[in-house]
């Protein structure tokens, strides 16, 4: 007589039931060396067992991930990058050589999909703000489709309550720093050397050129431009230009408004609207207040102004710090 665990000639129980259970899981486990198959590790690098590896990551020499990492499909780590601490990165993330991000502190970094980490960058460690308190939890966001160049350094909150985000599409060049609780939005320019202080806030599609320097707590307005070398100490409107070592109102960037295709009428208004606010030739036009209302009363119709009025209205809040310094024509 034979059956599952019996052949005729007698094998032990145990032999057979072995057999059997390979045989059972072998698709299983042939899957698994499959999945494996598909990263690549370089055995020099140091992963963490707990770490968490997506579909066909590539990791270069002298690399480590530590245990609470998660990195998804088809990440590159190049020689010599690391990833420390709760660090969550998307698809398609690269590191370049000596690239860091994340850190061994309570909170987390997230990286979503398709960025770009320079050599040498560092990215969501602590902050440098004396107001942090050791233990706390700390936040860094990062969207998708970033290109961060070499020696960016972007560093998480300053409190659990709070958070530093950057958007999508945003390009960061070389050298820029992003302090704590700095809130960037979508499609921006950072040229090198392009240094954020604590909760500077960047709108969407803005333009700085190199060297430039932001007081804590500015915000520096959507399709706005500052030139380089530039010290800025209070807020940037809307689509104005400003530059100078304290950087001052230089007109409106007509260039970037004409590149993301604002037409010819929608310029025109913000011409005259610009023109209105800060350079009148009648003297009874009254205070900044007094020439916003005008502006909205008489060319509130074009969305682009009033977005630019209510930017500058904005600025004046109680816990704002202004708009930077203007010039009419009579030079006051």
């Amino acid at each position: 007589m034979s059956s599952l665990f019996f052949s005729s000639s007698r094998r032990p129980l145990s032999v057979a039931l072995r057999r059997f259970t390979l045989c059972r899981f072998s698709s299983i486990v042939t899957y698994a060396t499959e999945e494996e198959k598909s990263r690549f590790i370089h055995p020099s690098s140091v992963v963490h067992p707990n770490a968490i590896l997506g579909e066909g990551v590539s990791i270069g020499p002298f690399c480590t991930i530590g245990p609470f990492a998660k990195l998804g499909r088809a990440c590159q780590l190049y020689p010599g990058s690391h990833i420390f601490g709760n660090t969550e990165l998307g698809d398609n993330c690269i590191l370049m050589t000596g690239a860091v991000i994340g850190d061994d502190l309570p909170g987390q970094t997230v990286v979503g999909r398709n960025n770009v980490f320079g050599h040498h960058a560092v990215i969501g460690v602590k902050c440098q703000d004396m107001k942090y308190k050791f233990g706390n939890e700390c936040f860094l966001e990062i969207g998708d489709n970033n290109e961060i160049r070499e020696h960016v350094s972007i560093h998480r909150s300053s409190t659990p309550s709070d958070k530093t985000v950057i958007g999508d599409n945003n390009l960061i060049m070389g050298s820029c720093h992003i302090a704590h609780d700095c809130k960037v939005g979508n499609n921006n320019i950072l040229a090198n050397s392009t240094l954020l202080a604590g909760h500077v806030v960047v709108e969407d599609y803005a333009h700085t050129a190199g060297g430039i320097v932001v007081h804590q707590f500015c915000r520096i307005g959507s399709y706005s431009f500052i030139g380089g070398g530039s010290v800025v100490s209070q807020d940037v409107p809307k689509y104005i230009i400003v530059s100078g070592e304290r950087a001052e109102l230089r007109g409106l960037n007509l260039e970037g408004l004409r590149r993301r295709g604002f037409s010819a009428v929608e310029i025109k208004s913000l011409r005259a609207a610009y023109r209105k606010i800060f350079m009148p030739t009648d003297t009874s036009s009254g205070n900044i207040e007094d020439r916003l209302s005008q502006v909205h009363e008489d060319l509130g119709l074009f969305p682009a102004v009033s977005s630019m009025v209510q930017s500058i209205r904005d600025s004046f809040a109680e816990n704002r710090r202004g708009i930077c310094k203007f010039r009419s024509w009579s030079g006051s």
